[in-house]
């Protein structure tokens, strides 16, 4: 095993014995949904970066895997969507984690009457060997976790939840994310990875691997300010700024241009005519907004008018694209 593996499991092992409320990333807001009561337990064990739990990922009562179960939170929550039994499929490799988080779920079903313990799977697995079946998932997650693993071990790790997924099934990914470089002697510190604080890749490496997987649509659906290394605290000459970052990627087929990114951008056509068309399936109309995915963004541009606004992007997209 590698030693960081080690590193990792050992620290959250620890937290599961010993919740530590804001252990290695930020305790992000829960969503506020009707009827749910989210135990205070299962709060503290929030070790989350962002939040993977979106309605309109949840239509229908889809199959959900998330990797990594922590307290059980976001587990609870993608139940809430999915009210059958089996529906939620949780993977943890550590044994201490899977108990607490069954411990967890036993009060939120006290606290929760639509709440039944059978709707959640827990399975002890390991990210890089799902314990899943091929295409199987409608909804595949993780919550910093990915930016733990080494190179090789990332990209294994996204093969693996590519090869579960349904067609058009989705990858809800939340990762610190770093345009910084940072230091090889606090990459290569375990304790420091294992507490997501230096394996923070920049953003466009983590996009290009995820795509390099097969993903054809990748959505950034939220970037924020996360942590600061700081040479004070950390043994690093510079100061280095990290975000955590929330990307949805479908599995959709891959463009024969390439795949479809939306970082947030947005295209304004305001010409004489009642609309613009770019004879490539887009359709402007006079003076309203399209999310544009940078691709077509990049298109629009090169043509070079001057009756189309393309905004910067704001790295916070929620559908209603393009593409």
């Amino acid at each position: 095993m590698n030693t960081y593996l080690e590193t990792a499991r050992n620290i959250y092992k620890e937290a599961a014995e010993n919740p530590q409320q804001g252990l290695c990333c930020t305790t992000t807001p829960v969503w506020e949904l009707p009827g749910l009561t989210i135990p205070k337990k299962m709060l503290t064990m929030n070790y989350g970066c962002g939040s993977t739990v979106h309605p309109r990922d949840l239509v229908n009562e889809p199959s959900i895997l998330y990797v990594g179960v922590g307290g059980g939170m976001e587990l609870l929550q993608f139940s809430y969507f999915s009210r059958r039994t089996g529906s939620v499929i949780g993977i943890d490799v550590v044994d201490e984690m899977i108990h607490a988080c069954h411990q967890n779920f036993l009060e939120a079903e006290k606290e929760n009457t639509w709440f039944h313990t059978e709707f959640v799977d827990l399975r002890k697995g390991d990210a890089l060997r799902l314990p899943v079946a091929d295409s199987s998932m409608d909804v595949a997650a993780q919550n910093c976790l990915f930016n733990i693993f080494s190179h090789e071990d990332l990209k294994q790790a996204l093969r693996e939840m590519y090869r579960v997924l349904k067609p058009h099934g989705r990858l809800v990914l939340s990762d610190p994310v770093c345009e910084d470089t940072i230091p090889l002697n606090l990459k290569n510190d375990e304790r420091l990875r294992a507490l997501c604080l230096s394996g923070a890749l920049p953003l466009q490496d983590y996009l290009q691997l995820i795509t390099d997987v097969g993903f054809g649509t990748v959505e950034i659906r939220a970037k924020r300010p996360y942590r600061i290394l700081d040479p004070v605290h950390y043994n690093t000459s510079k100061t280095i700024f990290i975000e955590s970052v929330e990307i949805c990627a479908i599995k959709d087929q891959m463009p024969s241009d390439g795949p479809c990114i939306f970082t947030g951008k947005t295209a304004i056509y305001f010409g004489s005519e009642e609309y613009f068309n770019d004879k490539k399936g887009h359709i402007l109309q006079q003076n309203q907004p399209l999310a544009i995915c940078d691709k077509t963004a990049g298109a629009l541009q090169r043509l070079g008018r001057s009756d189309i606004f393309i905004s910067e992007s704001t790295w916070f997209y929620d559908g209603g694209g393009c593409c």
